[in-house]
């Protein structure tokens, strides 16, 4: 049998990983593979076959590293070409908003600030979430234009100072010990306009050097509210505050019950102290007892000093709302203000807002005839011009602004997409596509049904007046404010705010601006220009007054209840 050849060629397998394989030539494999040839006699002079052998080892124990190296990069990163994301849940998202191509997000796009950011929206409330915007940077509040727009405007230096004079103390005394005469008031309306007949109730009691029953909250007939003060207000503390101003008693004494009061009817608009006194007094010294009704705007807007500033010390000190108001309204607050400085709207958008005011939504003109048509069956609750048509009030100023209107203007402003806003008021005629305008713009739009619990709003439905008093809290607290009507209680936060230190209140101009509305030719650049323009005075900074005759100190407390002159600030 003959022998097998020793110098046959000797075959040797390894596997390699594909993509090793694919990143060699085809030279370099060829070198690789094939097994080197016998050498001439003169070739094996020059190398000995010792150092033949040693250099195959070397060639073979790269290509094992190499392949080593190949296959623990696979087992920890199946795919290298799609870059690993700790939170795939963003990788949707972001497709969705044009920030990933092919699974590769684009580059200078997100980098780790940002991505931290979105981290912790996963774990944020729905109410403070930051939300992406298309160019895929998280909007800052600390840019110039929204700078511009938190920016608060100068309170000159103006601080309460309600210093009563010697003969407004002196008289004091008597009215507080007063037990011959008592005052009874009934106020109606919503919880704002019945803040306003609260607080001249107080003063026309103090006029009259009576004591003052506490006030009798009429059944709301529009909403079923059978709320009384003590439910709405804090009783003991408005009888503390104005104890050394008049005497407050919960009902009428043993001695002043079997006395039938004296119902006057309603007073003229504007009656001064002296018609207080002469219609009144010698009445209420004979029974003892007078009741009044409709008391709302019947008390002159132009009193003596000291009358004036316990208009101020009611409103803005005794009107304190009840501890369970308070604490769910500090708590709304709380949680809009968690991601920065937010703005509150009042919307005038409710039905029978359009129907009173003799002006039409502009939703549709299904909606315009059905408040014509609601207007026409109901004529007696048109309290503007009746004489005007609604393009004539449109212009006027005497409409509310809509969804569409308000939204120009906060942008106009500068108010910056991710704005966080609170909107008071009652459900607008046409639902949520009524506000479609401004939430489509402005997404972060939050209600008190939106940040509470339903079991925090339980115990207070069908309590109109109670809602209204959260939506108080949360709005005076804000960092700018906005009504899209006037109405009682934006000139009650307006004043409010005053008092608190000039806090940014924007009264939109609605004469001047309406018109830009309608000019479509106008650029949006030069339109944001004259907006801001026409606004520049009028974003809460102080104003006296006795400007102009007529106004209410509650609204402007400038120079009553204010004054700039730091020896003489006083605050209760």
């Amino acid at each position: 049998m003959a022998k097998k050849n020793s110098n046959s060629k000797k075959q040797a397998y390894i596997s390699v990983p594909s993509q090793i394989i694919n990143s060699l030539s085809s030279s370099s494999l060829q070198s690789l593979l094939d097994s080197p040839k016998k050498s001439s006699k003169n070739y094996n002079k020059f190398l000995s076959l010792s150092t033949y052998r040693s250099s195959n080892k070397l060639w073979l124990l790269a290509i094992f590293l190499f392949g080593l190296f190949g296959m623990l990069k696979l087992t920890f990163n199946p795919n290298p070409l799609i870059p690993y994301v700790s939170y795939p849940c963003f990788t949707s998202q972001w497709q969705s908003q044009g920030l990933v191509s092919n699974g590769v997000l684009k580059s200078g796009l997100i980098d780790r600030d940002r991505e931290n950011a979105l981290k912790d929206e996963v774990t944020s409330d729905s109410f403070q979430s930051l939300r992406p915007i298309s160019t895929g940077v998280l909007k800052s509040d600390e840019g110039n234009e929204q700078g511009e727009f938190w920016k608060q405007p100068d309170g000159l230096g103006y601080k309460p100072c309600l210093d009563f004079s010697e003969e407004y103390k002196k008289s004091t005394t008597g009215i507080v010990s007063e037990r011959t005469k008592y005052l009874m008031v009934v106020v109606s309306g919503g919880m704002n306009q019945q803040r306003n007949q609260i607080v001249d109730a107080v003063v026309i009691a103090r006029i009259l050097g009576a004591a003052l029953v506490v006030p009798i909250l009429q059944v709301n007939v529009i909403w079923g509210d059978e709320s009384e003060f003590s439910d709405i207000f804090d009783l003991e503390h408005f009888k503390n505050v104005l104890a050394d101003d008049v005497h407050i008693v919960s009902s009428l004494p043993s001695t002043h019950l079997m006395t039938r009061p004296v119902e006057e009817k309603s007073p003229p608009h504007h009656v001064s102290p002296s018609w207080i006194r002469s219609r009144y007094l010698r009445k209420l010294r004979r029974e003892g007892v007078l009741l009044l009704r409709g008391l709302d705007s019947r008390l002159s807007k132009d009193l003596p000093s000291d009358l004036q500033k316990l208009r101020c010390k009611v409103a803005f000190h005794a009107l304190r709302f009840a501890p369970p108001i308070v604490e769910l309204g500090n708590k709304l607050t709380e949680r809009m203000r968690s991601k920065g400085p937010y703005l509150a709207l009042h919307l005038r958008m409710e039905k029978d807002v359009w129907v009173r005011t003799g002006c039409l939504p502009g939703l549709s003109p299904e909606y315009d005839e059905m408040i014509n048509n609601e207007r026409i069956r109901r004529p007696e609750l048109l309290t503007a011009r009746s004489n005007m048509s609604y393009h004539d009030r449109k212009l006027a100023g005497l409409c509310p602004l809509n969804a569409y209107e308000v939204m120009r203007l906060l942008k106009a402003l500068g108010a910056p997409r991710d704005t966080r806003i609170y909107w008071a008021g009652g459900q607008p005629l046409g639902g949520k596509e009524a506000l479609q305008p401004l939430t489509g713009e402005f997404p972060n739009f939050y209600n008190k049904e939106d940040l509470a619990l339903p079991s925090e709003l339980e115990p207070f439905a069908k309590k109109a007046s109670i809602m209204a008093a959260i939506d108080y809290i949360v709005c005076e607290s804000s960092d700018v404010f906005m009504p899209s009507h006037g109405g009682n209680m934006g000139h009650a936060i307006q004043g409010h705010r005053a008092y608190a230190g000039h806090k940014k209140y924007i009264t939109p101009n609605k004469r001047h601006m309406l018109p830009l509305f309608l000019d479509s030719s106008l650029p949006e650049a030069e339109f944001n220009k004259i907006i801001r323009e026409l606004h520049q005075d009028s974003l809460g900074q102080p104003e006296l007054r006795t400007s102009k005759v007529g106004r209410d100190v509650t609204k402007y407390p400038i120079p009553e209840c204010m004054c700039n002159n730091s020896s003489d600030a006083h605050t209760i």
